[in-house]
């Protein structure tokens, strides 16, 4: 390739190599105006093609390039975009995240459409959110429902389009399964109820669901107020339940010293009819001594 070392670097080609979703973090202008900044003669022998490829690896919307010079001595770019799997807002910056698990910076320029997810993510949970979100994606059930992800304490929360309930999903296990469970809720149940009526729905434990209903929704004030009463009652029941077993105490405590008392009173009798018998039993005559014969 030295025969082309002095010829005009004329010929740039940039190719964008096709994404399973288009994104436009950065196009074909922008390359060729780093291609002209990293070679002033413009001249094809003086390109530092290495140098180059690790300039356009190092943009952040870059997942990888390709730099290569073709037997005609033109410049060919091969250059695959990052696609975001979501966006984080996390400690308050906004970030997008790739299937990777790789973090990299909202552009200015462009927004790419995908699920928002909120709260303190951890690095290590990146994939298996990203995973999470595109079982989501190619779900019609669920991505209908699911349009954001919240993360509190250390329970995850889907988000949906109808009502103001949240599901929650606990840890990203065993999600097929969940996501199963929830649709048997909203099969099952929910079609003919308002989605007004829940505040959550939680899926976090195994083999059940467990709803939390909305106090704001005026058909729920009914069995909240029901609820209530019935949760008043427990100190009252409670104190009964105290005073019965504090009288069991007591009637036992008086049982036991009833039957002490008994005992005693038996023992007595006894001892009195034995000390009678021994006053009217006649003594004994002592056996008289023999008297002793000394021979001498």
């Amino acid at each position: 390739m030295k025969r082309f070392n002095q010829k005009p670097m004329e010929k740039v080609s940039v190719k964008m190599i096709e994404t399973k979703e288009p994104v436009y973090f950065i196009d074909e202008k922008e390359v060729k105006e780093l291609v002209k900044k990293s070679n002033p003669t413009k001249k094809v022998g003086d390109i530092n093609i290495p140098e180059l490829e690790k300039r356009l690896n190092n943009l952040p919307g870059v997942d990888s390039a390709n730099v290569y010079l073709n037997l005609n001595g033109n410049l060919n770019l091969n250059i695959k975009q990052r696609v975001p799997a979501f966006r984080l807002n996390k400690n308050g910056e906004d970030f997008y995240v790739d299937e990777k698990g790789i973090e990299f910076p909202i552009s200015t320029n462009y927004s790419f459409p995908c699920m928002l997810v909120t709260g303190n993510v951890k690095k290590t949970e990146y994939v298996s959110l990203a995973e999470l979100i595109s079982k989501i994606n190619k779900d019609e059930f669920s991505r209908k429902y699911f349009i954001g992800i919240s993360k509190t304490n250390n329970d995850y929360n889907l988000l949906t389009s109808e009502g103001n309930f949240k599901v929650e999903i606990g840890d990203l296990e065993n999600i097929d399964l969940k996501v199963k469970g929830f649709k048997a809720f909203v099969n099952k149940y929910l079609v003919y109820q308002s989605p007004e009526k829940y505040r959550k729905v939680s899926l976090k434990y195994d083999n059940q669901i467990v709803t939390t209903l909305n106090p704001d929704y005026e058909e729920n004030d009914s069995i909240i107020s029901v609820g209530k009463k019935e949760l008043a009652k427990l100190p009252v029941i409670a104190e009964k339940k105290e005073k019965a077993e504090k009288k069991t105490s007591v009637a036992t405590i008086s049982a036991k010293q009833k039957n002490v008392v008994k005992k005693a009173k038996k023992n007595t009798a006894a001892e009195g009819k034995s000390e009678k018998k021994a006053a009217i039993t006649p003594k004994k005559s002592e056996t008289k001594k023999k008297a002793t014969v000394k021979v001498e």
